[in-house]
């Protein structure tokens, strides 16, 4: 393996605009919002006049759903940082047995002690001038999970208990236990780079809001985070972003051609992740449910509700978010709010018919009440007559993917995130 050392240091060149937070009486608490049963009208502003024109949408409301997302539901973003320094700490240009460079990136991004972010990217020897497309997406164990390749360096970071995890650690007992997950050779066969980091990179997956970057970040310091402070899931979110200001100034990556990809509650920050950064050309939400891509109006009895996501897991949301607990109707918005941020780029939501627990007719649902905002671009989403199939595509830039399956990801589900990506491949704005 070849090795070298190179630092970058460089502006962050992030596309969005930060949403600064509003005085908490800016909004109306909770309490005082009025019910509305269904899904919210995307078009509806919260001074009740409608958006009729893709102006209109990009000035006023899509801002405005930006700052509610953030004050009820994740938490305000910090602001981007100013600058981050990204060090290629080893580089294999044989990997793959010669179809593929293997690089291994470190960033930081934040003060001296902040947590840094441990890139793993696997890129196609055959690109195009302009560079690989790629996926770039959370995992959930560490990089050193995602294969079997030994020169991968174990997560430093806090794990939650499971194989290869002692004490909350990274143990080599835990190298490739994800590699089914994470499709790097299927990728790079189709001409599709593939970037990975640990979640918990930015910060643990655990209910200590002083841990990871939590504390680098809190406004005037100190360990009392507020009602509207940002979340777990809006630190994943953002962690994202970082990885992508490296990616955007990597001249093997093509820029205008990333996809944000997750599974599960990865899926819910990256489809977050593209909401907030135009730099995504789209997204891949596997399975993301609750909080995620399916709605917060649940109407299946199956599925997870607001009120046991915020039970049990307290710190992926703000501390707002559970003030609907026994109250979701009283939301100024759904999931289908946040894809119609993220218009007019694409989208995939897919689901199975045996995890009911992410609602798999209410993702449908989500994407369909997402239309009317991606047909201010002149764009057509998903036909709602469009009959759901197994292991069928369904939708034009809005898209739908149900198979007979478990909570899970595999070759299958890869071949479609490509299939999707393909098919968009010059749907970045």
């Amino acid at each position: 393996m070849s090795m070298s050392l190179k630092v970058m240091s460089f502006v962050g060149l992030c596309l969005f605009t930060t949403i600064m937070p509003v005085a908490a009486d800016e909004l109306p608490a909770p309490a005082d919002l009025p019910v509305v049963k269904e899904l919210p009208d995307p078009l509806v502003c919260m001074d009740g006049t409608r958006v009729t024109t893709k102006e209109a949408w990009e000035s006023k409301r899509r801002p405005e759903l930006k700052t509610l997302f953030q004050h009820y539901m994740y938490g305000y973003f910090p602001a981007a940082p100013d600058a981050i320094k990204a060090t290629v700490v080893a580089e294999d240009r044989n990997y793959l047995g010669g179809k593929a460079t293997k690089k291994l990136v470190n960033i930081a991004y934040g003060p001296e002690g902040c947590p840094t972010i441990d890139l793993l990217l696997v890129i196609p020897n055959k690109r195009p001038a302009a560079g690989a497309p790629c996926f770039v997406g959370l995992n959930f164990n560490g990089n050193h999970t995602t294969t079997d390749d030994p020169t991968i360096p174990l997560a430093k970071g806090w794990m939650r208990p499971g194989k290869g995890v002692k004490d909350n650690k990274a143990t080599v007992e835990g190298r490739g236990t994800s590699k089914g997950r994470w499709e790097f050779e299927n990728a790079i066969d189709q001409g599709f780079a593939v970037v990975t980091f640990y979640y918990g990179d930015v910060v643990p997956d655990n209910k200590d809001r002083n841990a990871g970057a939590f504390p680098f970040y809190r406004p005037g310091g100190g360990k009392e985070h507020g009602p509207h402070e940002w979340s777990a899931i809006g630190a994943w979110a953002w962690g994202i972003h970082r990885a992508v200001d490296y990616l955007t100034s990597d001249k093997e990556i093509d820029a205008k051609h990333i996809f944000a990809i997750g599974h599960s509650r990865n899926g819910k920050a990256a489809l977050l992740s593209a909401a907030f950064d135009d730099r995504i050309a789209g997204v891949v939400a596997n399975m993301a449910g609750c909080g995620g891509s399916g709605p917060s109006r649940n109407h299946n009895p199956k599925a997870e509700t607001v009120k046991r996501i915020n039970t049990v897991f307290p710190h992926w949301f703000c501390d707002a978010f559970k003030e609907f607990n026994d109250s979701v109707e009283k939301l100024p918005f759904d999931q289908h709010c946040l894809v119609s941020i993220v218009a007019p780029r694409p989208v995939l939501f897919t689901a199975a018919e045996q995890d009911q627990w992410a609602n798999p007719d209410g993702q449908h649902q989500v994407l369909i009440a997402a239309n009317p905002v991606y047909k201010l671009y002149g764009l057509v989403g998903i036909d709602p007559d469009e009959k759901v199939e197994f292991n069928k595509l369904l939708g034009t830039t809005l898209h739908y993917h149900y198979d007979p399956g478990k909570h899970a990801v595999t070759k299958e589900h890869w071949d479609v995130y490509i299939r999707f990506a393909k098919a968009h491949m010059t749907a970045a704005k």
